[in-house]
């Protein structure tokens, strides 16, 4: 299984800011002004999260077959042949022209 870039930043950041932290002021306001059901709640969230991160794992590892990864300095492919690279266009940033303040 894999996300889009766009899927899978949006995924990362709601299992990484987004459920920890509307768990953690639901908890804390259930606290305060007893509100229901606080532990339970959280526990949801949490549940939530946890699978969340599982999928975004997955995801991650499912794009990362086949990649390999090597740090090379430049100077070390001195007298080498052919270096080939392969760019994913999905991971490129926005060209200048396209960046919008």
């Amino acid at each position: 299984m894999k996300f889009s870039n766009k899927v899978y930043d949006a995924l990362k950041w709601i299992a990484q800011y987004l459920l920890p932290a509307a768990g953690a002021l639901y908890l804390a306001l259930a606290k305060i002004w007893g509100l229901p059901y606080g532990e339970e709640i959280i526990g949801t969230i949490s549940a939530i999260d946890v699978f969340l991160g599982v999928l975004l794992g997955i995801s991650s590892a499912s794009y990362n077959k086949g990649f390999k990864t090597f740090n090379v300095p430049v100077e070390a492919l001195r007298g080498v042949g052919t270096v080939t690279f392969t760019v994913n266009p999905e991971d490129l940033p926005p060209l200048a022209e396209e960046v919008k303040e």
